[in-house]
Protein backbone atom coordinates (compact mmCIF):
# COMPACT_ATOMS: atom_id res chain seq x y z
CA UNK A 1 0.00 0.00 0.00
CA UNK A 2 1.49 3.39 -0.68
CA UNK A 3 0.72 6.28 1.45
CA UNK A 4 -0.31 9.36 -0.98
CA UNK A 5 0.09 13.01 0.43
CA UNK A 6 -0.74 16.32 -1.24
CA UNK A 7 -2.61 19.64 -0.04
CA UNK A 8 -3.20 23.03 -1.73
CA UNK A 9 -2.98 26.53 -0.36
CA UNK A 10 -6.13 28.72 0.98
CA UNK A 11 -4.58 31.78 -0.49
CA UNK A 12 -7.72 32.14 -2.61
CA UNK A 13 -10.61 30.35 -3.96
CA UNK A 14 -9.58 27.30 -5.94
CA UNK A 15 -9.14 28.13 -9.46
CA UNK A 16 -9.35 25.79 -12.58
CA UNK A 17 -5.77 25.29 -12.61
CA UNK A 18 -6.00 24.17 -9.08
CA UNK A 19 -8.83 22.02 -10.00
CA UNK A 20 -7.18 20.41 -12.82
CA UNK A 21 -3.32 20.28 -11.97
CA UNK A 22 -4.02 19.54 -8.11
CA UNK A 23 -7.61 18.27 -6.91
CA UNK A 24 -9.14 16.02 -9.49
CA UNK A 25 -5.71 14.21 -9.83
CA UNK A 26 -5.52 13.99 -6.17
CA UNK A 27 -9.06 12.55 -5.71
CA UNK A 28 -8.04 10.06 -8.55
CA UNK A 29 -5.57 8.61 -6.67
CA UNK A 30 -7.23 8.50 -3.42
CA UNK A 31 -10.33 6.06 -5.66
CA UNK A 32 -7.37 3.20 -5.84
CA UNK A 33 -7.53 0.85 -3.46
CA UNK A 34 -4.06 0.20 -3.11
CA UNK A 35 -3.48 3.62 -1.77
CA UNK A 36 -3.84 5.24 1.26
CA UNK A 37 -4.38 8.98 1.31
CA UNK A 38 -3.95 12.35 3.10
CA UNK A 39 -5.30 15.84 1.66
CA UNK A 40 -4.89 18.59 3.56
CA UNK A 41 -5.32 22.61 3.16
CA UNK A 42 -2.46 24.46 3.59
CA UNK A 43 -3.85 27.37 5.35
CA UNK A 44 -0.32 27.57 7.25
CA UNK A 45 1.16 28.32 3.77
CA UNK A 46 -1.41 30.96 2.92
CA UNK A 47 0.08 33.41 6.01
CA UNK A 48 3.07 34.35 4.10
CA UNK A 49 0.26 36.21 1.60
CA UNK A 50 -2.65 37.07 3.14
CA UNK A 51 -3.23 38.93 6.34
CA UNK A 52 -6.77 39.36 6.74
CA UNK A 53 -8.40 36.85 9.23
CA UNK A 54 -11.97 36.83 7.42
CA UNK A 55 -10.26 36.07 4.06
CA UNK A 56 -8.75 33.59 5.07
CA UNK A 57 -11.67 32.06 6.91
CA UNK A 58 -13.08 32.53 3.49
CA UNK A 59 -10.71 30.79 1.47
CA UNK A 60 -10.26 27.70 3.74
CA UNK A 61 -13.92 27.20 3.14
CA UNK A 62 -13.96 27.60 -0.50
CA UNK A 63 -10.66 25.13 -0.92
CA UNK A 64 -12.79 22.52 1.63
CA UNK A 65 -15.95 22.95 -0.84
CA UNK A 66 -13.63 22.41 -4.00
CA UNK A 67 -12.45 19.11 -2.71
CA UNK A 68 -16.00 17.45 -1.14
CA UNK A 69 -17.88 19.42 -4.56
CA UNK A 70 -15.00 17.20 -6.85
CA UNK A 71 -16.04 14.03 -5.10
CA UNK A 72 -13.65 13.16 -2.08
CA UNK A 73 -14.55 10.79 0.25
CA UNK A 74 -13.65 11.54 3.28
CA UNK A 75 -14.57 8.12 4.30
CA UNK A 76 -11.74 6.40 2.99
CA UNK A 77 -9.39 10.11 3.03
CA UNK A 78 -7.84 11.72 5.82
CA UNK A 79 -8.81 15.40 4.60
CA UNK A 80 -7.27 18.24 7.36
CA UNK A 81 -6.61 21.95 7.78
CA UNK A 82 -3.09 21.78 8.10
CA UNK A 83 -3.06 24.92 11.33
CA UNK A 84 -4.92 22.22 13.33
CA UNK A 85 -2.28 19.58 13.64
CA UNK A 86 0.35 21.88 15.97
CA UNK A 87 3.01 19.07 15.54
CA UNK A 88 3.93 20.04 11.85
CA UNK A 89 5.00 23.54 13.02
CA UNK A 90 6.91 21.66 15.84
CA UNK A 91 8.84 19.25 13.32
CA UNK A 92 9.06 22.49 11.18
CA UNK A 93 11.35 23.95 13.97
CA UNK A 94 13.49 20.81 14.14
CA UNK A 95 13.63 20.28 10.53
CA UNK A 96 15.02 23.77 10.14
CA UNK A 97 17.96 23.56 12.35
CA UNK A 98 19.46 20.70 10.19
CA UNK A 99 18.46 22.58 6.51
CA UNK A 100 21.50 24.71 5.09
CA UNK A 101 20.76 28.32 4.46
CA UNK A 102 21.71 28.08 0.57
CA UNK A 103 19.27 25.09 0.29
CA UNK A 104 16.78 27.29 0.97
CA UNK A 105 18.44 30.12 -0.47
CA UNK A 106 18.45 28.52 -3.67
CA UNK A 107 14.53 27.70 -3.76
CA UNK A 108 12.59 29.39 -6.50
CA UNK A 109 9.85 30.28 -4.23
CA UNK A 110 12.74 32.53 -2.36
CA UNK A 111 14.52 33.50 -5.26
CA UNK A 112 11.48 34.82 -7.52
CA UNK A 113 11.18 37.86 -4.88
CA UNK A 114 14.42 38.10 -3.87
CA UNK A 115 14.94 41.19 -6.05
CA UNK A 116 12.73 43.26 -3.34
CA UNK A 117 13.55 41.77 -0.57
CA UNK A 118 11.93 44.28 1.89
CA UNK A 119 8.60 42.41 0.82
CA UNK A 120 10.26 38.76 1.48
CA UNK A 121 9.14 37.35 4.83
CA UNK A 122 10.81 34.70 7.07
CA UNK A 123 7.45 32.20 6.63
CA UNK A 124 8.31 32.62 2.95
CA UNK A 125 12.06 31.88 2.91
CA UNK A 126 11.01 28.35 5.19
CA UNK A 127 8.54 27.76 3.28
CA UNK A 128 10.11 24.66 1.90
CA UNK A 129 10.71 23.67 5.21
CA UNK A 130 7.36 23.92 6.45
CA UNK A 131 6.12 21.96 2.84
CA UNK A 132 8.83 19.34 4.46
CA UNK A 133 7.33 18.79 7.48
CA UNK A 134 3.68 18.15 5.54
CA UNK A 135 4.90 15.40 3.54
CA UNK A 136 7.51 13.44 5.99
CA UNK A 137 4.79 13.91 9.26
CA UNK A 138 2.65 11.54 7.49
CA UNK A 139 5.60 8.99 5.88
CA UNK A 140 4.00 9.99 2.47
CA UNK A 141 5.56 7.62 -0.37
CA UNK A 142 4.09 9.79 -3.15
CA UNK A 143 3.83 13.59 -3.22
CA UNK A 144 1.41 14.82 -6.29
CA UNK A 145 3.07 18.19 -7.27
CA UNK A 146 3.03 20.24 -10.33
CA UNK A 147 6.01 21.38 -12.54
CA UNK A 148 6.81 24.37 -10.30
CA UNK A 149 6.89 22.43 -6.74
CA UNK A 150 9.02 19.74 -8.40
CA UNK A 151 12.19 21.55 -6.83
CA UNK A 152 10.35 22.01 -3.36
CA UNK A 153 9.92 18.08 -3.58
CA UNK A 154 13.70 17.55 -3.94
CA UNK A 155 14.65 19.54 -1.14
CA UNK A 156 12.08 17.76 0.91
CA UNK A 157 13.97 14.55 -0.04
CA UNK A 158 17.28 16.11 1.02
CA UNK A 159 15.84 17.07 4.16
CA UNK A 160 14.67 13.70 5.04
CA UNK A 161 17.59 12.34 4.07
CA UNK A 162 19.41 14.34 6.04
CA UNK A 163 17.39 14.02 9.19
CA UNK A 164 17.68 10.00 8.44
CA UNK A 165 21.62 10.20 8.15
CA UNK A 166 22.21 12.33 11.35
CA UNK A 167 19.69 10.51 12.95
CA UNK A 168 19.15 7.13 11.96
CA UNK A 169 16.74 5.69 9.62
CA UNK A 170 13.13 7.97 11.00
CA UNK A 171 11.07 9.26 7.54
CA UNK A 172 10.14 8.31 4.46
CA UNK A 173 11.85 9.57 1.57
CA UNK A 174 8.55 10.85 -0.43
CA UNK A 175 8.95 10.48 -4.20
CA UNK A 176 6.78 13.11 -6.97
CA UNK A 177 3.84 12.39 -9.29
CA UNK A 178 3.37 14.24 -11.79
CA UNK A 179 0.99 14.65 -14.35
CA UNK A 180 2.64 15.62 -17.26
CA UNK A 181 -0.33 16.16 -19.95
CA UNK A 182 -1.29 18.83 -17.50
CA UNK A 183 1.93 20.07 -15.69
CA UNK A 184 1.09 23.56 -16.29
CA UNK A 185 -2.65 24.71 -17.01
CA UNK A 186 -2.74 28.20 -19.13
CA UNK A 187 -4.16 31.32 -17.20
CA UNK A 188 -6.04 34.01 -19.15
CA UNK A 189 -2.96 35.75 -20.56
CA UNK A 190 -1.08 32.56 -21.70
CA UNK A 191 1.36 32.12 -18.42
CA UNK A 192 0.36 29.29 -16.00
CA UNK A 193 -2.68 30.41 -14.40
CA UNK A 194 -1.74 31.64 -10.86
CA UNK A 195 -3.90 33.45 -8.11
CA UNK A 196 -0.84 35.57 -8.02
CA UNK A 197 -0.41 37.03 -11.72
CA UNK A 198 -4.23 37.57 -11.86
CA UNK A 199 -5.34 35.66 -14.54
CA UNK A 200 -7.39 32.35 -13.17
CA UNK A 201 -11.05 31.10 -14.39
CA UNK A 202 -13.11 30.53 -11.30
CA UNK A 203 -15.37 27.93 -12.53
CA UNK A 204 -17.93 28.14 -9.25
CA UNK A 205 -18.65 31.80 -10.15
CA UNK A 206 -21.86 32.50 -11.39
CA UNK A 207 -22.02 32.59 -15.49
CA UNK A 208 -22.18 36.33 -15.85
CA UNK A 209 -19.04 37.21 -14.00
CA UNK A 210 -17.42 33.00 -15.28
CA UNK A 211 -18.25 34.15 -18.80
CA UNK A 212 -16.85 37.91 -18.68
CA UNK A 213 -13.67 36.02 -17.10
CA UNK A 214 -13.69 33.52 -19.96
CA UNK A 215 -13.91 36.28 -22.44
CA UNK A 216 -11.19 38.22 -21.01
CA UNK A 217 -8.87 35.76 -22.38
CA UNK A 218 -5.74 37.23 -24.56
CA UNK A 219 -5.83 36.08 -28.61
CA UNK A 220 -3.94 37.24 -31.25
CA UNK A 221 -5.67 40.04 -33.59
CA UNK A 222 -6.47 37.50 -36.80
CA UNK A 223 -9.44 38.22 -38.18
CA UNK A 224 -12.68 36.45 -38.03
CA UNK A 225 -12.51 35.25 -41.67
CA UNK A 226 -9.08 34.18 -41.62
CA UNK A 227 -7.57 30.51 -41.00
CA UNK A 228 -6.18 30.87 -37.35
CA UNK A 229 -3.71 28.27 -35.73
CA UNK A 230 -4.78 26.52 -32.18
CA UNK A 231 -1.47 25.45 -31.19
CA UNK A 232 -0.62 29.33 -30.21
CA UNK A 233 -4.37 29.99 -28.71
CA UNK A 234 -4.65 30.22 -25.05
CA UNK A 235 -8.88 29.30 -25.64
CA UNK A 236 -7.74 26.79 -27.67
CA UNK A 237 -5.42 25.05 -25.01
CA UNK A 238 -7.71 25.45 -22.20
CA UNK A 239 -10.53 23.90 -24.22
CA UNK A 240 -8.60 20.76 -24.91
CA UNK A 241 -7.78 20.13 -21.57
CA UNK A 242 -11.74 20.11 -21.16
CA UNK A 243 -12.99 18.33 -23.97
CA UNK A 244 -13.60 14.77 -25.37
CA UNK A 245 -11.48 13.99 -28.81
CA UNK A 246 -14.64 14.81 -30.79
CA UNK A 247 -14.93 18.22 -29.80
CA UNK A 248 -11.10 19.13 -30.13
CA UNK A 249 -11.35 17.96 -33.23
CA UNK A 250 -14.04 19.69 -34.25
CA UNK A 251 -12.28 23.09 -32.61
CA UNK A 252 -9.55 22.11 -34.73
CA UNK A 253 -11.37 22.24 -37.56
CA UNK A 254 -13.12 25.52 -36.86
CA UNK A 255 -10.07 27.53 -36.06
CA UNK A 256 -8.16 25.87 -39.39
CA UNK A 257 -10.91 26.89 -41.79
CA UNK A 258 -12.05 30.19 -41.04
CA UNK A 259 -14.57 32.67 -40.74
CA UNK A 260 -14.42 31.43 -36.92
CA UNK A 261 -13.75 33.95 -34.65
CA UNK A 262 -12.35 34.19 -31.13
CA UNK A 263 -15.60 35.42 -29.57
CA UNK A 264 -17.21 31.68 -30.87
CA UNK A 265 -14.40 29.94 -29.52
CA UNK A 266 -14.67 31.66 -26.37
CA UNK A 267 -18.57 31.57 -26.13
CA UNK A 268 -17.70 27.58 -26.70
CA UNK A 269 -15.05 27.35 -23.89
CA UNK A 270 -17.62 28.87 -21.05
CA UNK A 271 -20.74 26.69 -22.34
CA UNK A 272 -18.04 23.44 -21.82
CA UNK A 273 -16.89 24.72 -18.61
CA UNK A 274 -20.79 25.10 -17.37
CA UNK A 275 -21.62 21.85 -18.91
CA UNK A 276 -18.56 19.92 -17.53
CA UNK A 277 -18.74 21.22 -13.85
CA UNK A 278 -22.39 21.60 -13.49
CA UNK A 279 -22.53 19.23 -10.78
CA UNK A 280 -19.50 20.49 -8.92
CA UNK A 281 -20.90 23.91 -9.30
CA UNK A 282 -24.21 23.15 -7.63
CA UNK A 283 -22.76 21.09 -4.98
CA UNK A 284 -19.63 23.83 -3.88
CA UNK A 285 -22.94 26.22 -3.39
CA UNK A 286 -23.97 23.97 -1.06
CA UNK A 287 -20.81 23.57 0.75
CA UNK A 288 -20.61 27.26 1.24
CA UNK A 289 -24.24 27.87 2.30
CA UNK A 290 -23.92 24.79 5.11
CA UNK A 291 -20.27 25.77 6.69
CA UNK A 292 -21.57 23.59 9.97
CA UNK A 293 -21.16 20.48 7.53
CA UNK A 294 -17.67 21.50 6.57
CA UNK A 295 -16.31 22.00 9.84
CA UNK A 296 -17.77 18.77 11.04
CA UNK A 297 -16.19 17.17 8.22
CA UNK A 298 -12.70 18.78 8.48
CA UNK A 299 -12.54 18.00 12.70
CA UNK A 300 -12.84 14.44 11.72
CA UNK A 301 -9.94 14.14 9.45
CA UNK A 302 -7.89 16.53 12.04
CA UNK A 303 -8.66 13.73 14.71
CA UNK A 304 -7.56 11.07 12.34
CA UNK A 305 -4.52 13.36 11.17
CA UNK A 306 -2.87 14.29 14.89
CA UNK A 307 -3.25 10.55 15.53
CA UNK A 308 -0.69 9.75 13.07
CA UNK A 309 1.48 12.82 13.59
CA UNK A 310 1.48 12.55 17.15
CA UNK A 311 2.84 9.20 16.94
CA UNK A 312 5.75 10.06 14.37
CA UNK A 313 6.29 13.08 16.57
CA UNK A 314 7.36 10.85 19.60
CA UNK A 315 9.74 8.74 17.23
CA UNK A 316 11.11 11.98 16.65
CA UNK A 317 11.91 13.79 19.98
CA UNK A 318 13.43 10.49 21.03
CA UNK A 319 15.89 10.69 18.09
CA UNK A 320 16.39 13.94 19.14
CA UNK A 321 17.02 13.60 22.64
CA UNK A 322 13.61 15.70 23.74
CA UNK A 323 12.21 13.14 25.59
CA UNK A 324 13.28 9.83 27.26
Amino acid sequence: MARILTGIQSSGRPHLGNLLGAIVPAIQLTQKKENESFLFIADLHSLTTIKDPSDRMNHINATAAAWLAFGLDTEKTIFYRQSRIPEVCELAWYLGCITPFPMLANAHSFKDKSDKLADVNAGLFTYPVLMTGDIILYDADYVPVGKDQKQHLEISRDIATAFNNQFGETFVVPDSIIDERIMVIPGTDGLKMSKSYGNTIDIFQPDKKLRKQVMSIITDSTPLEEPKNPDTCNVYSIYSLLANDLQIKDMRQNYEGGNYGYGHAKQALFELIVDTFSEEREKFNYFLDNPDELEKTLQEGEIKAREVAGKKMVEVRKKLGFSL
